[in-house]
C-alpha cells in the first residue's frame, strides 16, 4: 500500500487530537483512502508534555524547513492559530508543493483570498473543514452537498463557550461573571475571553460561513458584532416570562443582491431548534432554495471533535494525490455583493430600562417610540427600584436606524434613568 506523509504543525490540543486520530485510526483511515498516511515530522516547542499518547521522539522538530524541505511529505497540517506564522509557514507549503489542512479560521477570515490564489497556483488541496464547528461538517456541504442551491440564510450558534455560559446562565439563574469564571476553570474560556465573549471568534467563523454561501468575499471587518458582556441574569429571567432564551447567534441573509452578516445576542423563541442547543455544542441552520431547510449539529470544538474534521480533510486530500489531482472546489468568492450596514437591517427588539415611577412616564417614551416608526407589541414594568421602575419593552419588526434613533431621544429624557440593556428578537419569522 502506497504510504503518504504528513507533517504537522503545533502539538497543541487540536493537533494532540490529529495525531492520536491518525495513529489509533490508522488501519481504518487506510483502508477508507487506500493508502496508509504516515505522519513524518511534527513541528513543536514544548517536547515534553504530557499528551496522553506516545509519540516518538524523532518525529520532532524545532525547524519547519525538516517539514517544508521533506520530499516525502505531501500534507501539511497547520494547527498552530494566530496569522503569523501560520500563514508564512503554509504559503510556503503551498509553494513547495504540499497540500494544506488547517482549522485556523483567523488566518482564513482575514487572508483567505491569498491562500486560494496560492493554492491554485501551485496546483494544491487547500482544506479547511475544522474552522467552523469544530467536528460539525459544514464547509464541505455548502461547497458540495449543497451547491446546487441559491442560499439566502444561514445562521447559527457557532461559538461553545458563550453558549456554555448562557444555558449555564438560563438553566440556573446565575450572573455573567461567576459563569464566566467557571468556563475558564473548565477550559472552555482562555484568561482573556474576550476572542469569546465579545463575539469576535464567531464573527470570524460567520465570515467564512457566508462567504462560501452566498459567493462574495467577506472578512471580519464586515461582520458587525456584539458579545453577551450586558447580558444579566434579569434579561435571562424576563426573557423565560416572555417565552424566550438568549442565544448568541451568527446570522447572515442574503436579500436583492445585499449581504447581511452579523453576531450578537438574540432573544430566540423556545420552541425555535437553536433554544434547545446547550452547553458547549453547536447548531448551523442553512435554507436553501431546493433544500429546504437543514440544521447541522454537534461539538464545535474540543480535542477529538476538531481532530475529527482535520483528519477527513487530510483524507480527502490524500484520495486526490492518489488520483492525481488536487480538490477543484477552491474559492468560491466570485460576485462582488454589498454589504448591508446594520442601521440598514430589521428585527424585533426587547428593551430593558429603569425610568422615575411617576403617570405619563409610559405614554412619553411610547410616543417617542411611535414618532420614530418603532411599533411596540408588549411593556410590563417588571418592579420597583426605590423611586424607578424596571420596564421591559418588546417591539414588532423594526428599522435598526429608526431604534437607534428613538433609543438615542429617550436615553436623553429626564425621566430614563437608564437604558439597560437592548437585546434583537431573533427566529420567529424563520
Amino acid at each position: 500500500m502506497r504510504k503518504i506523509g504528513v507533517g504537522i504543525m503545533g502539538l497543541g490540543t487540536v493537533g494532540t487530537g490529529v495525531y492520536k486520530v491518525l495513529v489509533n485510526n490508522a488501519d481504518i483511515i487506510a483502508r477508507r483512502v487506500g493508502a496508509e498516511i504516515v505522519v513524518k515530522r511534527i513541528l513543536e516547542k514544548d517536547q515534553t508534555r504530557e499528551r496522553g499518547i506516545a509519540v516518538p521522539p524523532e518525529l520532532y522538530t524545532l525547524d519547519v524547513n525538516d517539514i517544508l524541505n521533506d520530499p516525502e511529505i505531501n500534507i501539511v497540517v497547520e494547527v498552530l492559530g494566530g496569522i503569523s506564522p501560520a500563514r508564512e509557514f503554509i504559503l510556503a507549503a503551498m509553494n513547495k508543493g504540499k497540500s494544506v489542512v488547517t482549522a485556523n479560521k483567523d488566518l482564513i477570515a482575514l487572508h483567505g483570498q491569498e491562500l486560494f490564489e496560492t493554492a491554485e497556483k501551485n496546483n494544491v488541496d487547500f482544506l479547511f473543514e475544522a474552522s467552523v464547528g469544530g467536528g460539525i461538517p459544514i464547509i464541505r456541504p455548502l461547497k458540495q452537498c449543497l451547491a446546487a442551491n441559491n442560499i439566502r440564510l444561514i445562521y447559527g450558534i457557532v461559538n461553545g463557550t458563550t453558549n456554555y455560559m448562557l444555558s449555564k446562565m438560563s438553566l440556573e439563574g446565575r450572573e455573567y461573571e461567576d459563569v464566566l469564571k467557571e468556563a475558564q476553570a473548565k477550559g472552555y474560556a482562555e484568561a482573556n475571553p474576550a476572542s469569546d465573549v465579545e463575539g469576535l471568534d464567531a464573527a470570524r467563523k460567520l465570515a467564512i460561513l457566508a462567504s462560501i454561501a452566498f459567493n462574495t468575499r467577506l472578512t471580519i471587518n464586515d461582520v458587525y458584532v456584539e458579545g453577551i458582556t450586558k447580558i444579566s441574569a434579569r434579561d435571562i429571567e424576563y426573557a423565560r416570562e416572555l417565552g424566550y432564551v438568549i442565544k448568541l447567534l451568527a446570522i447572515g441573509k442574503e436579500e436583492n443582491g445585499e449581504v447581511e452578516v452579523r453576531v450578537h445576542p438574540a432573544l430566540v423563541p423556545i420552541h425555535h431548534p437553536m433554544a434547545s442547543v446547550n452547553d458547549v455544542y453547536n447548531a448551523i441552520f442553512v435554507r436553501g432554495d431546493a433544500v429546504g431547510d437543514t440544521m447541522f449539529y454537534g461539538r464545535g470544538a474540543g480535542e477529538l471533535p476538531t481532530a475529527s474534521a482535520v483528519v477527513g480533510d487530510i483524507m480527502e486530500a490524500a484520495r486526490n494525490l492518489l488520483c492525481g489531482t488536487p480538490c477543484r472546489i477552491g474559492c468560491t468568492c466570485y460576485e462582488e455583493k454589498k454589504v448591508r450596514d446594520i442601521k440598514d437591517t430589521a428585527s424585533k427588539f426587547y428593551v430593558r430600562m429603569k425610568v422615575v415611577d411617576k403617570p405619563g412616564v409610559l405614554a412619553a417614551i411610547a410616543s417617542v417610540f411611535g414618532n420614530q416608526e418603532v411599533s411596540l407589541a408588549s411593556v410590563i414594568q417588571k418592579r420597583n427600584i426605590g423611586p424607578l421602575a424596571e420596564i421591559v419593552w418588546v417591539t414588532h419588526r423594526a428599522r435598526e436606524r429608526n431604534m437607534q434613533d428613538a433609543l438615542q431621544i429617550i436615553g436623553g429624557l429626564s425621566i430614563v434613568a437608564e437604558i439597560s440593556n437592548v437585546i434583537r428578537v431573533e427566529g420567529e419569522d424563520d
